[in-house]
């Protein structure tokens, strides 16, 4: 038997053991005697309703610039869905699809390019089409203050100045490569990160003078940096796209998780993040 196919078996067995509990429960409420009929019947609604939601744990791999929105979304769907708990894996996107195809459970991937989410989707690991959710795009991540006045791309390569830029095999890399080619300007950093946090932290630590970083991670940052938008950043604004996996352990929970990202109230949450509407 196929993994697909036991774990189709699983579902049907709880679903058949779920549903003779019910019918146990109304057999004897019915024999009992005790208790109105609306007071039977609305306990059995209650039931229904319980059983129709999500419920057990939903494992989310997330981009690293995703982890202050979908922490509070988790929090958010935890409140909404009594039972249920969200854990995350955050991280930079090429790890995270590293791992999924490498066979680490999980139930949803977002990531910060539909690069990253080919690899998972070309390996069969996605179910069904990967839609956009959010867009994001860069800032220059300063010192507080900016006491070097940095004010465009070609102030990076000033002498003597340290910058940190995201390794160019995740999206934060790929996106500043894209920026600093339409800006005609040749970069050596002072060192390349494993993912978004891990560049805007050498800034944080007063270990560089700047960083390309995404704008959400400036503003999740608060008054331990300061930004710098420059116009080369409308050439490389990222999708990011998110998708229920096919080997997802709680299905259900998955798609209820995707469908509070993509809400109104998903949408608010990104939003006062920094990220821009897909």
């Amino acid at each position: 038997m196929t993994t697909r196919s036991a774990r189709r078996t699983r579902r049907r067995l709880q679903a058949g053991a779920a549903g003779a509990a019910v019918l146990l429960a109304l057999s004897a409420c019915s024999s009992s005697g005790s208790g109105s009929s609306a007071e039977r019947g609305d306990s059995a609604g209650k039931a229904g309703s319980a059983a129709e939601g999500p419920a057990g744990e939903v494992t989310v791999f997330a981009a690293a610039s995703l982890k202050e929105s979908f922490t509070a979304l988790g929090e958010e769907f935890e409140s909404r869905h009594p039972g249920t708990k969200v854990t995350f894996s955050f991280g930079g996107s090429d790890s995270l699809a590293a791992g999924i195809t490498g066979g680490a459970p999980a139930d949803v991937f977002a990531a910060a390019s539909p690069t990253t989410m080919k690899i998972v989707a070309d390996a069969g690991g996605t179910a069904g089409t990967p839609v956009t959710f959010a867009r994001n795009e860069l800032r220059m991540a300063t010192l507080p203050g900016n006491p070097r006045k940095l004010s465009s791309l070609k102030d990076l390569t000033r002498p003597g100045l340290k910058v940190v830029l995201c390794d160019e095999a995740v999206p934060c890399g790929a996106a500043a490569r894209k920026a600093l080619d339409a800006g005609g300007v040749d970069l050596t950093p002072v060192s390349y990160e494993q993912d978004v946090k891990a560049a805007l932290n050498k800034v944080v630590l007063k270990e560089a003078d700047a960083a390309l970083v995404y704008r959400t991670d400036v503003r999740a940052a608060g008054d331990t940096v300061t930004g710098v938008a420059f116009p080369e950043s409308a050439e490389a604004v990222g999708d990011y796209p998110i998708a229920l996996l096919e080997d997802a352990g709680n299905a259900e929970g998955g798609k209820a998780f995707i469908a509070l990202v993509r809400s109104a109230e998903g949408r608010k949450v990104l939003g006062g993040a920094g990220f821009l509407k897909p």
